[in-house]
């Protein structure tokens, strides 16, 4: 995807109420500096799951297809129907961290919820934006969620 005059900002999108303050910040981010909004969704199958060759025991579980619609209803949600920036969709299998770390080379911003779905409700950081804030070939913001307000 090209960037937009003010560069692409990466978004990480799992539907909890921390990457949805996580995305309104990015897409209000983009409005005021000309980027482009690449929201991301990386899925992996649980461990839980069993497997039967190489077919889930859970029939009728599809986490792209999980994933994909969780990502498209989020930016629906956040951003409406007509987003005031350019906002790509991204649904990738695989580690969330990696998926990001990837996405974010070449990018203006890195931008994540405080805990994602998996989080711990008493930590801090989530594990994901931990990882992301040691490793990120770009600037991290980590937004906690209904702070999408920059505070002075």
């Amino acid at each position: 995807m090209g960037n937009g005059a003010g560069g692409r900002i990466v978004v990480g999108v799992d539907g909890s109420a921390a990457s949805r303050s996580a995305l309104r910040w990015a897409v209000e981010q983009a409005r005021v500096t000309g980027a482009v909004v690449e929201a991301l969704s990386a899925w992996e199958y649980p461990a839980y799951y069993g497997w039967v060759g190489s077919v889930p025991v859970a029939d009728g579980f599809d986490p792209q297809e999980l994933a994909t619609r969780t990502l498209a209803e989020t930016v629906t949600e956040v951003a409406g129907a007509e987003p005031p920036v350019k906002i790509s969709q991204l649904v990738i299998p695989g580690n969330a961290a990696r998926a990001l770390l990837d996405a974010a080379v070449g990018a203006t911003l890195l931008v994540v919820g405080s805990r994602g779905l998996g989080g711990f409700t008493g930590a801090l950081l989530g594990s994901v934006s931990r990882h992301l804030t040691e490793h990120a070939p770009c600037p991290v913001v980590v937004i906690r969620e209904g702070q999408e307000r920059a505070e002075a």
